[in-house]
């Protein structure tokens, strides 16, 4: 492959005006003290031409001309030379570029300049697209093109914002299971790993044509939640040492779906990714009191084999202090002092007792038998979650253990996963466009966004290979060879990538 330079970076009109700016301004302080303000945003915007004129060099140095190329097996032949615009992180550039279609009535042109370079949706480069996509992982497209247009540079709108992690979420969902496999191989399991704790809860979400009336209409049936509105659920896998201290979070975040069935499938076999390397860590499943998470763990802890200790199943402490909260308002009424103090009392109990459960359930039965009406029927709602989650609640022998007792980082999941980003008001989402969110928040709160994006990168890119041919070029093609400026394939060349990117080392 040969390249030719004709022009010097040196004299690009975007550097002759920048140096034309630094001269000018200078003499603004003959007239007194200019504002700087302005001398930043006029500094930024001559520094981000450079950068596109620069950028619009380069991503030409991308394009093909051949009569006839080869990707994926298949051959293309040229079809006509046309102009793109494509989004850079300084802001939109325009490229002259070849297409290429294949044999066949009816069939779709590639574009060698953005398979080689990554671009994605036709649209945005490779740096451009990951940044848009960390900034719509924690925004709405509406503040996030508020941020970029603040920022300066690229000022993508909030429309081709709002679709690019829909796009990206398909790559993602096509090669989901290899991929996470292929984080998790990056990841090694801390050696002063003590404990394994898995936790699984749910966040209900505003969905859109979410109606459930026509659900409370069919004879046997209701609608559980507020209308419209369905449960996404989030699972954790948290590391933790001998002393308790947490080492590693693994989040995993899925938009409704009936008994959690993929969610289920992530947690297994990050699970057993661990356990392969450490079978020896104590396993811990913690939840709040509700059958189907404890239906879910249960089933995630029998499909990694039987484990050389006996798992220890937890009700996270905070939420039995909440249904302890609810008796003592039933018992001595709502946020009185007596209800304070018994509460205070009873709380350390549980905590701390090796019988507190047990005294804490002869507290409520005994209030319940004295209680009628409403009073009751509270302090026997309270009394029944004690007495079934009983055998959960040594919480004494669990900290004695060094086990966690609270699934704090399960609660702060639902809430910045889903809670902080898609509870909103007025939000109301698809499947896939949740998703979309949810599986980038899930990667970058795992702390897996480098390696996550090399993945997702390399899937948007191709090995472009120019066939050898005894025809000569098309004359447009020929003439078109001549003329341009910018680095040209001379033929006959056999593979313009010689690198295969999609098995590029991934950097943790």
């Amino acid at each position: 492959m040969e390249f030719c330079h004709k022009n010097s970076v040196l004299r690009s009109a975007a550097i002759q005006r920048l140096g034309h700016f630094v001269l000018d301004w200078r003499a603004e302080w003959a007239d007194g003290t200019p504002d700087f303000e302005h001398f930043e945003r006029e500094l930024h915007e001559h520094v981000m031409a450079i950068e596109r004129e620069l950028l619009e060099a380069e991503l030409a140095r991308y394009d093909v001309t051949a009569e006839q190329i080869e990707v994926d097996g298949v051959t293309y032949r040229y079809t006509l030379t046309s102009s793109e615009t494509y989004l850079t992180t300084a802001g939109y550039v325009t490229v002259t570029r070849h297409l290429y279609r294949p044999s066949g009535r009816g069939s779709k042109s590639i574009c060698p300049l953005e398979l080689r370079a990554g671009i994605i949706r036709g649209c945005w480069t490779p740096r451009a697209a990951r940044q848009a996509a960390f900034v719509m992982a924690h925004l709405t497209p509406g503040d996030s093109e508020a941020l970029f247009d603040e920022l300066g540079g690229m000022r993508p709108s909030r429309s081709s914002l709002d679709r690019l992690p829909k796009e990206l979420s398909t790559h993602w969902d096509t090669h989901r299971r290899e991929w996470e496999a292929a984080l998790r191989a990056q990841e090694a399991v801390p050696s002063e790993a003590a404990v394994i704790a898995i936790s699984v809860d749910g966040v209900t979400v505003r969905m859109k044509g979410g109606d459930q009336r026509a659900k409370r209409d069919q004879p046997g049936k209701h609608a559980s939640g507020p209308t419209g509105q369905q449960e996404a659920g989030c699972g954790t896998v948290v590391l933790y040492d001998a002393e308790g201290e947490r080492l590693q979070t693994v989040r995993y975040g899925r938009m409704p779906e009936s008994r959690k069935v993929t969610l289920q499938q992530q947690l297994e076999t990050e699970v057993a990714s661990v356990l392969a390397v450490r079978p020896d860590l104590k396993r811990v499943l913690l939840a709040d009191g509700a059958k189907d998470n404890w239906r879910l763990l249960s089933e995630v802890d029998q499909a990694c084999g039987p484990p050389p200790h006996p798992s220890v199943e937890i009700v996270d402490f905070y939420h039995a202090c909440d249904h302890l909260k609810e008796g003592c308002d039933a018992t001595w009424g709502e946020s009185t002092p007596r209800s304070k103090a018994e509460f205070e009392r009873l709380r350390t109990l549980l905590k701390e007792a090796d019988d507190g459960v047990d005294r804490v359930i002869r507290v409520l039965k005994y209030h319940h038998g004295r209680a009628r009406g409403r009073k009751r029927k509270r302090l026997r709602t309270q009394s029944t979650y004690f007495r079934n989650q009983r055998h959960r609640m040594r919480y004494a022998e669990y900290i004695r253990n060094g086990l966690p007792i609270a699934s704090g980082v399960m609660e702060a999941s639902c809430k910045t996963l889903v809670t902080q980003r898609m509870k909103q008001s007025g939000m109301a989402w698809t499947l896939d466009g949740g998703q979309a969110i949810l599986t980038l928040r899930s990667v970058i709160q795992s702390d897996r966004w480098q390696p996550a994006w090399e993945l997702l990168g390399s899937d948007f890119r191709k090995t472009v290979t120019v066939c050898d041919t005894p025809e000569a070029l098309p004359c447009v093609l020929l003439q078109d060879l001549l003329l341009r400026e910018r680095p040209i394939v001379q033929q006959p060349a056999k593979i313009l990538d010689h690198v295969d990117y999609a098995a590029i080392p991934l950097v943790a």
